[in-house]
């Protein structure tokens, strides 16, 4: 467990944070946030380009001239591509540019990138940011105080004041846990948590744990030829059940059940 300081708006320590290990102590894989951070861009991308083929160039219905006896090259359309004004060959078509990154992939690289704000000491955790009205003065004190250059804070919820404060301050992004990304935390070269953000946070990463434990139903005594025979010379007893255990899970559940 990382256990970092918390501050007021004013940089005057307040107290104390456990941070989950799980979440801000991660090792830093750089090909994981790689493929992250480029899955993200790529889907910001609008793919509206779009360049037209012979197809949906208008004109060019008429032969220009004759095929034999001017002398000239022969042709066939004024919108060939090798004409001035014609179509474009293999130009671009409108696509989606986005891939598919697997949930937990993106819950790694998130954690990695929380991670390596940490392990850098870029990452501020402050008790909350008060301000006397939405200006964006006041914040600007705040933020100096605090050494924020350029600077991602995430807040527990929407906060339309702080939103109103912050928006023309060049370098200062405010977001929600629930739209947090691993692009917006690794283009700012500081993370600020308010001390409310952080459970959620925490409680939005897969966390590890205690595995979930398969239950078994017993449904009724197998009576076969075996179990009989089983039953009479060592007085066992054999069950069926759902789901079909393995060897090991088996021997498992009749240790715990014999306890």
């Amino acid at each position: 467990m990382a256990t970092v300081k918390v501050y007021d708006q004013n940089k005057q320590e307040s107290g104390e944070m456990t941070l989950a290990s799980d979440v801000f102590e991660i090792e830093v894989r750089p090909e994981i946030l790689n493929l992250v951070v480029r899955a993200q861009m790529a889907a910001k991308r609008a793919g509206t380009h779009n360049a037209k083929t012979r197809a949906f160039v208008s004109g060019g219905g008429a032969k220009p001239w004759k095929q034999k006896g001017t002398g000239r090259a022969r042709s066939g359309s004024n919108r060939s591509p090798i004409w001035r004004g014609g179509a474009i060959i293999f130009g671009p078509s409108p696509r989606d540019y986005g891939f598919k990154v697997n949930s937990k992939v993106r819950a790694l690289a998130l954690k990695m990138a929380l991670s390596s704000r940490l392990a850098g000491e870029s990452l501020l955790v402050v008790k909350g940011i008060e301000l006397p009205e939405a200006k964006t003065k006041h914040f600007a004190k705040v933020a100096g105080a605090l050494g924020l250059g350029k600077a991602l804070i995430v807040t527990p919820e929407d906060n339309e004041a702080l939103s109103r404060s912050a928006r023309n301050i060049p370098g200062l992004t405010l977001t929600t846990p629930d739209r947090l990304s691993v692009l917006d935390v690794l283009k700012h070269k500081q993370l600020v948590l308010l001390e409310g953000a952080v459970e959620s946070v925490q409680a939005r990463l897969p966390r590890r744990g205690l595995k979930m434990e398969t239950t078994y139903v017993l449904l009724k005594p197998l009576l076969t030829e075996k179990t009989t025979l089983l039953k009479d010379e060592a007085q066992q007893v054999a069950f069926m059940s759902i789901p079909r255990p393995t060897n090991l899970r088996s021997g498992r559940l009749w240790k715990r059940l014999l306890m």
